[in-house]
């Protein structure tokens, strides 16, 4: 059973949430996305194991929820290690922009979205991920990342790209 703190849209602590049970309508939960940048100015794409139950092949960046406890950073590095077996340490990341989610299309996604970016040169090997969530990992241009997007073979969490492009472009 996965546990979230609840928060209220000043990020105040207001109670606690289990994964999977319909959020409130006032709580929000803090989700991360993690982007990871090479000297070539490549992102970390992961593509999703095909036993996952929702949008199995899909394409994203490293990210998740972030567990009750767990601050913004913990929870990028955690998922980061988790997914791809990377250790990063808190100040090798930059917290790019955060981003507030309520109901979309009369689904309550209710979430605040930070967006991180770390910069790594190396190799990346799965057997060092501590899950089996990640069929493969590429590194990827952003027109290869928008060829995608055009393709809809991205998670629709991260299809509005627009941030990618307007936000990212600049750091």
């Amino acid at each position: 059973m996965e546990v979230w703190d609840l928060y209220d849209l000043n990020r105040q602590i207001i109670g606690e949430h289990v994964r999977g049970r319909e959020l409130p309508e006032n709580g929000f939960h803090l989700v991360v996305h993690v982007w990871i940048r090479n000297w070539q100015g490549q992102y970390l794409l992961t593509q999703r194991a095909a036993s996952r139950p929702t949008f199995p092949l899909m394409w994203e960046c490293v990210g998740g929820s972030v567990l009750k406890g767990e601050s913004s950073i913990q929870g990028a590095l955690r998922e980061t290690e988790e997914e791809v077996g990377l250790r990063f340490s808190s100040g090798d990341g930059a917290l790019l922009f955060t981003k507030v989610r309520g109901t979309i299309g009369g689904k309550r996604y209710n979430d605040i979205v930070d967006v991180w970016l770390f910069h790594y040169d190396g190799t990346v090997n799965l057997e060092k991920a501590s899950t089996d969530e990640v069929a493969q990992v590429q590194w990827m241009s952003r027109e290869e990342i928008f060829r995608l997007y055009q393709e809809n073979k991205l998670v629709h969490s991260i299809k509005d790209l627009s941030y990618f492009f307007q936000e990212m472009a600049t750091s």
